[in-house]
């Protein structure tokens, strides 16, 4: 029997279960496990070949093509650390990446790497051409227990360059086998893939496939019209998004028949705005709706089960099976009900810490006592920095990132009660409410929005809406409106940092 203790253990177990079942599907490729398998197997061999030793670092920086996906999986099999970088990044972005990981070899396109030459500068890095088929050469098989580090997630931070995350094989499979238990997944399924796989969600996407036996159909798209072309195409059964590409995805036609075919959508990385959920829930009429929390320091952590997205839509759950959620005050007592306080994370995603960065890990890493005083043992956990409340009933609320909380005239406001208010106004497309440095309030709130009526005329809807339904300190002081989409980070959440940044100085007077 399989231990499926690193993640290609997944891989080999669908293939002994459901070796002629679809793997993969893109418009270029149609791969069975039995097929994958096989791939992955010589791919591995290859990347042994060019000296690559167990716990070597290395790196993708390409889409979510088949060959990427081959040699992420190739390099968990030969024992590596697997470390995939946005596509999206840049240049100095991707060296600082490379150097901070120590990559010893990194996987890209032809194109790619003619938009990179500072890399010639960084010493000991081998390059591997995701269009060249690899050399065939035997592997060998690399002894592993589920403590080992198996990749590096690099996630943008509020200040500094991006900091690597460092997962375990533990947090590969664990993560993987309880999303694919609490969704429901199954061999039938046809998971869509939209989020990059240098994201902890779009990694997960790839994960719960290979856990469930279902088939991974991954699409970089230009236009959201394209999405629901790839749906159909392919079969797609499950989506998961996050807010801003949900927008994307709800401003394109999707035919009756696709949507109908959507058994589950997932919402990660932010607040889901209640009139977005409903719209979704319209889209796709028999499709079970899954409202997750996770951080990229914890992989997984809470879903909120279909059957209370009704009455609890603005709620993100409980904990994901095999993980315990705790609201704690900054003193590490836990929180009345009703009271915000920090969730902290303990269980099987727990992360290894940041990599390169033990000041930091000793920070947001830090132990529990041990619930049994018989036992000498500490138990690990990650504080997350993001603030929750937890009702009478358990379920856990969102209440703000930590450093996103607004103090206004002497309030803590939380910047999802504003923006609720903001989304629920039908000209606005999406939204995001952040704290501005006031010269007598502390800070005053500031809201962006991007909306389909003319400036003036959508300030003036917004600050009667805002009036009517929240207190005087939560009005915002100040409301930009664009009629393009905010801006993102290359995860492609709102970047509110950039926002903080931009606004910084608005209400500074000479």
């Amino acid at each position: 029997m399989n231990a499926h203790i690193r993640l290609v253990d997944l891989l080999d177990h669908a293939a002994a279960r459901w070796p002629e079942r679809l793997a993969f599907a893109d418009a270029q490729h149609r791969v069975t496990y039995t097929e994958l398998q096989r791939h992955v197997q010589a791919t591995a061999g290859a990347i042994q070949a060019k000296g690559i030793a167990p716990g070597d670092r290395i790196a993708t920086y390409a889409p979510k093509q088949y060959e990427n996906v081959v040699f992420l999986l190739a390099a968990n099999r030969a024992g590596a650390v697997f470390v995939p970088i946005n596509p999206q990044l840049k240049e100095h972005q991707v060296v600082h990446i490379v150097k901070d990981s120590g990559t010893r070899l990194l996987a890209t396109n032809a194109h790619r790497l003619r938009r990179l030459p500072a890399l010639q500068d960084v010493a000991g890095l081998g390059i591997w051409l995701l269009e060249e088929p690899p050399p065939g050469a035997a592997v060998r098989d690399v002894p592993a227990v589920d403590s080992d580090p198996a990749a590096i997630l690099y996630t943008s931070g509020s200040t500094g360059k991006p900091k690597g995350v460092v997962l375990s094989q533990r947090n590969l499979v664990s993560g993987a086998q309880s999303v694919a238990a609490y969704q429901g997944l199954r061999e039938d399924d046809v998971i869509l893939g939209v989020l990059p796989l240098s994201f902890d969600a779009g990694l997960s996407q790839l994960t719960t496939a290979l856990a469930s036996g279902a088939c991974y159909a991954p699409l970089d798209f230009l236009q959201p019209a394209e999405v629901p072309a790839h749906c159909e195409a392919h079969g797609v059964t499950s989506i998961t998004g996050v807010p801003p590409l949900w927008t994307q995805l709800m401003s394109a036609t999707w035919p009756e028949k696709t949507a109908a075919r959507i058994r589950r959508f997932a919402n990660t990385g932010g607040h889901m705005p209640t009139p977005l959920l409903r719209r979704l829930q319209r889209t796709y009429p028999n499709a079970k709706p899954y409202l997750m929390y996770g951080l990229t320091e914890a992989f997984r952590s809470t879903y909120l089960p279909p059957e209370d997205a009704v009455q609890r839509p603005s709620s993100i759950g409980k904990a994901v099976p095999n993980a315990e959620i705790l609201v704690l005050r900054p003193d590490g007592t836990p929180c009345d009900v009703d009271e915000p306080g920090e969730l902290v994370h303990r269980g099987a995603f727990v992360t290894l810490g940041y990599w390169n960065d033990p000041e930091l890990t000793r920070e947001r890493f830090r132990s529990l006592p041990s619930v049994h005083a018989q036992i000498p043992h500490a138990d690990r956990a990650v504080w997350s920095g993001d603030i929750v409340r937890r009702d009478a009933e358990g379920y856990l609320y969102f209440v703000a990132r930590g450093d996103d909380m607004i103090k206004a005239s002497g309030y803590r406001v939380s910047p999802t009660e504003v923006e609720e208010i903001l989304l629920a106004c039908p000209h606005v497309v999406e939204a995001a409410a952040l704290g501005a440095p006031h010269p007598t309030l502390g800070q005053a709130i500031v809201a962006c929005v991007q909306s389909t009526l003319e400036v003036d005329a959508c300030r003036a809807a917004l600050l009667g809406a805002c009036r009517e339904r929240l207190p005087s300190y939560m009005v915002p002081s100040f409301i930009e409106v664009v009629h393009s989409p905010l801006p993102r980070n290359p995860n492609g959440k709102i970047d509110r940092t950039l926002l903080k940044q931009r606004h910084a100085n608005v209400f500074v007077t000479e």
